[in-house]
């Protein structure tokens, strides 16, 4: 079946957030060459605006220190690597949203720790001494940067403090908050702090006495941060790498979404604050292959052309492959989170955000596998179509017959497809046998695998409309740019291509 839509004149704005903010590892792997390397290859073609990190105050980073002299114990803060870091976040063109976390060691009240690179979650032995610490880290940015700049850099206290990422209860979740709020708001009025970056665990109960908290204790608090992932329980096998999931429908995360605005909605005092998605997925583990694939770029898609109707921000958990939460990648595709893998190869889903990132302001169609945007002088059509092949009942093509108003006599016809054998890597790499490690060869071909199959035509209008079809088959993505053309072929004295190529000169 052909859908036939005749795109409108005029739309309304689309709210396209989708290069607001990209999810990082632990800050400290901004010190590694290729964590770098991807971070320059993400900002040459998403441009995206923020990145947010964990592990800020880890020993990694080396911020906190204490020295005993004459049996006092004296704080002393080190911001070598921190300035290397922050320095390379602008010189690459984002800017840094700050989450304070996790405890450094000579603050931390227990031992307790996540991730291979052992994140202690436990509260503050001394909340004044944490204080301090977040005000004397935002002062030296401040002095580095200068104020103007560092005020533009969101804060958000803490990571998932509802589950295993904080060792406290919520009572001690609300008292870092309230300290921690209260030590930026000293710094200055104007840098914007919010939480309680929440996974979606009790999370209507969690939000409802966060803000009540805030509203009752008059706590600073101007945006709203939460975590959405769409899988379900992992499927565990023996004796395996990898971790799988069923997926929930990627609409369930659009429906958290109003769900979490309808909870704002219910207090004055919160109603109208942004919404800030600080970390969202299909898997919440970097073990699981589906983020490699071309469903995931698909999937992904029919989040990204709704969510901003909702959130402000919606940061995608990574950017890159160059992370170590479930111990050193073993391979270069490891069902990692990251847009970019191992050795520079772009994912599937790096394309889903460049194609958002190029998407009109204007929006004048949209349904379950398309979108139809518009600036001035151009259209740009983003569809997908994603199928869990591990269902039975096969996947049909998705095929529409748009007709859109002219906005120019002639003009060039973009398409740009991922799926099957194109933009596929991973597929690349099974070819090749799995290799654990690349050598240069093999990463000139994955690395050429992994560019989407490109085709052009001239379009032209017939009574005003251009009339463009459109096919996605499954587990595809694909972006259509309609741009119009100035022809100089009359300028060229004898230049005919049918001459050789039988082509329309």
């Amino acid at each position: 079946m052909v859908i036939e839509v005749k795109v409108p004149q005029k739309g309304s704005l689309f709210k396209n957030n989708s290069n607001v903010c990209v999810g990082s590892g632990r800050m400290g792997l901004a010190l590694q060459k290729e964590y770098m390397d991807h971070l320059k290859i993400v900002q040459e073609k998403i441009h995206f605006r923020y990145i947010r990190c964990h592990g800020l105050f880890c020993d990694d980073v080396g911020i906190y220190r204490e020295y005993s002299n004459d049996n006092q114990t004296i704080p002393f803060y080190n911001f070598t690597y921190l300035d290397r870091i922050i320095d390379g976040f602008l010189e690459s063109g984002i800017r840094p949203f700050l989450e304070l976390g996790f405890m450094p060691e000579k603050l931390k009240s227990g031992d307790r720790t996540v991730f291979y690179w052992k994140a202690n979650v436990t509260p503050p032995s001394s909340y004044e001494k944490w204080a301090k610490l977040i005000s004397v880290t935002l002062n030296h940015l401040i002095e580095r940067y200068g104020r103007e700049e560092v005020i533009t850099w969101p804060i958000e206290v803490w990571n998932e403090p509802n589950i295993g990422f904080w060792a406290g209860t919520m009572a001690e979740y609300f008292k870092l908050y309230e300290y921690s709020a209260k030590a930026v708001k000293e710094v200055d009025q104007r840098i914007q702090v919010g939480g309680p970056a929440i996974c979606g665990v009790n999370t209507e109960y969690w939000l409802r006495s966060f803000f009540e908290h805030c509203i009752k204790n008059k706590l600073p608090l101007d945006f709203v941060t939460r975590h959405c992932y769409t899988a379900n329980r992992p499927i565990m096998q023996p004796c395996s790498e990898f971790i799988y999931h069923t997926l929930e429908e990627p609409t369930n995360m659009i429906r958290e979404l109003k769900e979490t605005r309808e909870i704002m909605s219910d207090y004055p005092e919160i109603a109208h604050l942004p919404l800030h998605i600080t970390e969202f997925n299909s898997s919440y583990v970097p073990r699981c292959p589906v983020h490699d694939t071309t469903f995931n770029a698909a999937y992904i898609a029919r989040i990204l052309s709704e969510a901003g109707e909702y959130a402000d921000s919606y940061s995608y958990w990574t950017f890159s492959d160059v992370f170590e939460e479930m111990d050193v990648p073993p391979s270069v595709f490891h069902g990692g989170f990251g847009l970019i893998a191992l050795n520079s190869i772009k994912k599937p889903t790096f394309y889903t955000f460049e194609f958002f990132s190029k998407a009109g302001k204007e929006l004048l169609y949209r349904d379950e596998n398309i979108i139809v945007t518009k600036d001035s002088d151009k259209y740009v059509i983003i569809g997908w179509h994603w199928h869990d092949v591990r269902e039975k009942l096969p996947a049909q093509e998705k095929k529409y017959r748009l007709l859109l108003p002219s906005i120019a006599p002639q003009v060039l016809l973009i398409k740009r497809e991922v799926g099957g054998s194109h933009a596929n890597p991973l597929q690349t790499w099974s070819n090749m046998g799995k290799p654990r490690t690349l050598n240069k060869g093999q990463r000139e071909i994955l690395r050429a695998s992994a560019e989407p199959l490109q085709t052009d035509k001239k379009l032209y209008q017939n009574n005003g409309i251009y009339e463009i079809e459109v096919s996605i088959p499954c587990n595809h993505l694909c972006m259509l740019e309609i741009i119009p053309v100035n022809d100089m072929t009359k300028n060229y004295l004898g230049f005919d291509l049918r001459e050789f190529y039988g082509l329309d000169s």
